[in-house]
This record gives C-alpha cells, structure tokens and sequence, in this order.
C-alpha cells in the first residue's frame, strides 16, 4: 500500500469528504494516519436493556420498535427511540438530528452507546454513537468498544474520519524506520501494531503502549534533525576565524571597565560562552535565554564589539522598529566609552539609511534588513532579538547576508529545559538567570470583581501624583458571541469605556494587531514619549516596548494566558525605579486556574513558571509564530520529561555508533522530509 497517494484514493468517498480531508491538512493516506485521537470515549461495557443503570456509560444493543420527534418545554427538539432487545425496553434520545428517523426505523437492529439517565421517570439513553448492524458478526467502529474522537471540522465528523480510516488500518504495511536495536531497547511495539491500536485500542495498555511508540518515533526523529543540523553547521569552517591577541583582549577589557554598570556574574559567564563561540573555527549558533530586563543587549553589544575587533561588522534585528531604536539608543550608551568611538547605523522601513554612516561597525534594525546589501565588509555576527518573531526562510535570508556568520539568537521567552532539548538541540543555549542587581520585583495581585472599582482609583492616583504610565492588556480585539465570560473585555469597548467612565480626565491610547504597521508605530512612539498616560491593547505589546516610566500593568481575562505570556506582559514594566505593580482581572472561581495565576503572583522567575505552566496546562502553542518550519508535535508531549530524556540518549548513542545514515534509508527519506538542512546522506 502507498501511503503516499491521495486521499482522493480512499474508496467510496465522495469529492466534498475529500475536501473536507484537505481542510483539515489530510492530502494523503500516511496525512490521514497520523490524523491521532483528540479523546476517547469508553463505550466497552456492552449490557442488556434490563440490567443497566442510571448513571453507566455504556453499549446497547436491540431492535427499532418506533422512534418519534418531540419538543421539550422550551422548544428544543429532540428524536426519541425505542429499542427493545430480549431482556426488556428503553427509550435513546437524540437531540435535533429530524434525519434518524428516516434512518432508524422499525425492525432495524442498532447499536447504541451513551449515557442513562433519568428522563422524568423514566430510564432513557442519551446517545452518544451508534451503527446499524448489518452483520452481527462485523467489529463495530463507533460502539461497544475505546471509540476514538478526532479533531473535526463541522462538515467532517469523527464518525466519518472512523469509517475511512478503519479499513486502511485493516490492510495497513508499513515499514518501521527507527533502527532496530533502539526499538528493541526502549521497548517499542510494531510500528503497525502501533498506528492500529493508537486509532482503535483493544485496552488502556495497548493505548499507552502505541502512543509511547509513535511519540518515541516523533521525537527521536525531531532531536536526530537537530542534532545534524548542529553537526553540519560546525563542519562549516570559518575563512578568517576570530582571535583574541593581548592588544585586542586588553581593549575589550577596557570597554567592560567603562560600562555604566557592573557586568552580573551571569552576564559574564553568558559572555565567557559567547566568546568561547566567537573564537571556534567553526560559526556560533548559539541562542541566548533571559527575562526581560536581564541583561542580553549587553552581551550582544561585547560580542559585537570582539567581532569589531576582529574588522568584521555586526547586523542586529528586533522584530518592531520601536524596538530596534531602543536596541540603536542602548548600544551607544554602551559603546560610549570605547575610543575610538563605533559608527553606529540604524536601517528600518521608516529611517532606511538617514541614520546610516556610509561605512558601519554595527547596524541595527528591521526586518528591513534581509534587503540590506551589506556593502565592502561583509558581515561577522547576525544577532537576531526575540527570535521566535521571525520564521525560518526570515532567518535564513539574514544570514545569508555574510559567509558563514556566527549567529547570536535572543529571546525573553522562558523555555522549558524538555522544550529546548527538543525543538533547540541544535543551538547552544546560556542563560541569564539572574536579574541586575536594584531591579525591584514586580509585586502582582489577583483582584477579584468587588475591588476593580477600588483599583481603578488607586491607578488614577497614582498617574497623577507620580506620572507613571499604565498598560491596560484586552485578550480580544472586537467582542466576540463565543466568549462568555465577562471578564473578557475587548479592546476596543474596553478603551472607550475606560476613557469615557473611568478616567475621562486622562490621556488614553488603543493598539492591537489589526493595525497597520505604521499606525502601531506611531502609537507606540506617543505612548514612549509619555504623550499617553494609559495604553489601551492587545497581547501586541508583549514584546517590542520599553517605556521605563511605565510601572502598573492591568491583564483583563488573566486566566485565558499561559504564565510564559503573562511573565512576558509582566515584564514590559518594572524597567524603571520605582515600584510596579501588576494587576490580573478575571474569572477566578476555577480552582486550578487561582491556583496556577497564584503562582505567577507569588514567583518572578520566568524558566520556573514555564516549567510550572508545562506541568500543569502542557505545551500548547508556546512561542506564537512557527519557527522551526516544522508542525507542532502530533502525538508527543513536552511535558513528557522522561521520554524526551530516552530519546536524547537514544540519538547520542545513534549518532555515536552510527556515521554513516546512507545505511539507513528508510530513516533519511523520514529525515529529508523534514527539509533538513542537515546533511541527511553525510559521508
């Protein structure tokens, strides 16, 4: 069977099926395979009418007597059956489905799973799945056995996803490409057997037992592709590798003695890896961890300044063009007291070259730069900030900008150690796990609905008796008919009734992303020049901004966020002096949730919330836009610590063994699907 065909293929399936296939990302037959469970429902216990009892969740197997619409008090209209088998009669309701009665009718024997209940007086099955049985002797598929639930559109059913992916289950062939001894030794079920009972599990055991084999598959393949990717890049040597003669060690200590601050003992041991880095024969890709605040611009600044050093020039690119005239204003701060001075450019989409010397040490900008030519000096060092911001072709188009330059790679977002092993293995990662020293934690509160008023006062107070600014962060844009919480205030009816009701005697602001680039800019700009008392926005501000004066910041809906988001809201104040606060409004009654925003109220580490947030709420979509060119894990789990750890042993002890993958083609075609830039066929 080639599991490469089109789904068009599957047979007895009509065109608008196969559409809908395709909606959900399923153009072929392995697509459809890998198309796992959501959930399961346990419909296993198969009883007799007479003998069961409100409450059981079960199968029931008997005939059609007669079925019947109804309508209830409040005109909701339910299909109401009676089925009867040897054992006695009850009645199976379905809610709004006029079609079964066309489909159910006398003398049809059906199966039937759900849940009894008590309909007034009466014993009544409210139904969940059912099939016509046709041949008592034929395996049932959506009753009477762990019925799988499938991530569905509203025109394709998992009912529908189950009749198709059944029979190919049935005939399936399929060749395992994890080596043999690795599977052995980890204790892996057949790949066959594995996709089987993934899709249609005879128990629990054989469950647990598939889903450990393809997560196994999924992520030894994912960590092998990272650990080439890294290999290949350091096979890559450098034309004029970096040094560090006395003269230029001796200058670069110099400019460290004339920082405006002590250097914290992270940053230094941050900075020691850098140049460790800098000085291999081989490019750095090395990625660069810290909380917002920590401290990562001036390890940028010090790698910039060796790579000056070494008559190499240094592109650095933020993600917004706010950011990237913080990044150009910070680094002249920080090359102040280097003699002689460093010509400094700043290129994005608004300033292009108004700002930029003919000839640069180091420029910073935009995504403006992947259309920068870079001039007579190529270029040493690419930084880029918050790098999860920016997509893999972006990225790539960057360093293309010089031959073979080293990578320095920034983000704020607090990854996971499992999270990093995974989808990072291929970067060397320091991290800043210290703040500097005077920086004042932000003290958090929960408020619940009886003191916003209270707060909202005591905000108002604090703008005009001290200036400070306030970010007031929406989880929407418009009011939305699915969202029924009423903590959930839009952005938009949230600025007008702040600045109508609440502080009609302050300057207020609104941003969020449905706004062009430049009208956000210029937002932010006002906002940055304290034009603005309160700002008024989306999770849009969550990087890309730092207004030192800014100290309160308000999060309407606190529970619908991941604590990674919030740690990274959070930080947008507290970059001053004084005193911040951060303030979660939102629903609380939810036990786990005030437990979990506990938590983030009573710890300001952001790698132990994310560890925490991990734990408790699993991976989710953690770094916003997809960076790796690669999908989400299917069926793995991040939150999985002991697996992944397997797998890292797994392919270190591979790769150890194993140099050659030309022995093993089946693993290089999984590999080359993945548009490895490793060198999957490497001598």
């Amino acid at each position: 069977m080639d599991l490469q065909q089109s789904v068009a293929s599957l047979p007895r399936t009509r065109p608008a099926t196969i559409n809908q296939l395709r909606a959900l990302g399923i153009a072929t037959l392995m697509d459809l395979l890998s198309h796992f469970p959501s959930r399961y429902e346990d419909y296993q216990r198969v009883s007799a009418i007479a003998r069961c009892q409100v409450g059981e969740t079960l199968t029931l197997k008997g005939y059609v007597r007669r079925g019947q619409p109804l309508f209830t008090k409040t005109g909701l209209r339910l299909e109401r059956f009676l089925l009867e088998d040897d054992s006695g009669t009850i009645s199976a309701i379905w809610y709004n489905q006029p079609y079964l009665l066309r489909l159910l009718y006398p003398g049809v024997c059906v199966s039937v799973a759900g849940t009894v209940k008590l309909f007034g007086r009466d014993r009544t099955m409210i139904a969940g799945g059912f099939e016509i049985i046709v041949d008592p002797q034929a395996p049932t598929l959506h009753t009477g056995r762990i019925v799988p639930v499938y991530p569905e559109t509203a025109r394709l059913s998992s009912k529908t996803i189950r009749e198709k992916l059944f029979p190919l289950l049935k005939d399936l062939t399929l060749s395992d490409w994890l080596p043999e001894p690795i599977r052995n030794y980890n204790g892996l079920t057949d790949i066959v057997s594995a996709y089987r009972q993934i899709h249609f599990p005879d128990s629990q055991t054989q469950y647990q037992a598939a889903r450990r084999t393809l997560a196994f598959h999924e992520l030894f393949l994912l960590q092998l592709h990272s650990s080439l990717t890294k290999q290949s890049w350091q096979r890559q040597a450098l034309k004029q590798p970096f040094s560090l003669l006395p003269d230029q060690a001796a200058r670069l200590k110099q400019m460290i003695n004339a920082l405006p601050f002590s250097l914290t003992p992270a940053q230094q041991r941050c900075f020691r890896e850098v140049q460790t880095d800098l000085l291999q024969p081989f490019p750095m890709n090395r990625l660069l961890q810290g909380d917002v605040g920590a401290g990562k611009t001036v390890v940028a600044a010090l790698a910039a300044y060796l790579t000056y050093l070494n008559g190499k020039t240094s592109l650095i690119m933020a993600p917004t063009a706010i950011l990237a005239e913080q990044h150009y204003q910070a680094l002249h701060r920080l090359f102040a007291g280097v003699d002689p001075p460093l010509r400094l450019g700043l290129y994005t989409g608004a300033t292009k070259t108004t700002r930029t010397e003919p000839r640069y040490d180091v420029l910073v900008g935009t995504q403006a730069l992947l259309n920068f030519q870079a001039g007579r000096t190529a270029p040493g060092l690419v930084v880029i900030d918050e790098q999860h911001r920016f997509g893999v072709a972006q990225r790539a188009k960057l360093k293309t900008k010089a031959d073979q330059p080293h990578l320095l790679t920034m983000t704020a977002t607090p990854i996971p150690r499992t999270v990093a092993l995974t989808l990072y293995g291929e970067l060397d990662i320091s991290v800043i796990d210290a703040l500097p020293p005077g920086r004042l934690p932000v003290k958090t509160y929960l408020v619940p609905p009886e003191k916003r008023d209270a707060c909202y006062r005591w905000i108002a107070e604090q703008v005009k008796q001290h200036r400070t600014q306030v970010f007031f962060i929406c989880p929407l844009i418009e009011e939305s008919d699915q969202e029924t919480l009423a903590s959930v205030r839009a952005a938009n009816q949230e600025y007008k009734r702040l600045k109508q009701q609440v502080f009609p005697q302050l300057r207020l602001g609104l941003i969020h992303g449905r706004l062009k680039a430049r009208e956000k800019q210029a937002v932010m700009q006002t906002f940055y020049r304290h034009q603005l008392d309160i700002l008024v926005a989306t999770a849009v501000v969550e990087v890309g901004i730092d207004v030192p004066n800014a100290s309160v910041m308000v999060i309407e809906g606190a529970q619908r966020y991941g604590l990674a988001q919030l740690h990274q809201l959070r930080g947008r104040v507290g970059r001053g002096h004084r005193q911040s606060y951060c303030y979660l409004f939102g629903e609380f009654s939810d036990r786990r949730a005030k437990q979990r925003l506990g938590v983030f109220c009573s710890q300001s580490l952001g790698l132990t919330l994310a560890e925490y947030d991990l734990r408790a709420r699993g991976a989710g979509t953690l770094f916003g836009q997809r960076q790796h060119g690669r999908s989400e894990l299917k069926i793995a789990s991040f939150s999985d610590f002991r697996l992944i750890d397997q797998c890292h042993q797994a392919v270190n002890h591979f790769l150890l063994h194993h140099h050659d993958l030309k022995n093993f083609p089946l693993l290089t075609a999984e590999l080359a699907k993945l548009k490895s830039p490793a060198m999957v066929g490497r001598d």
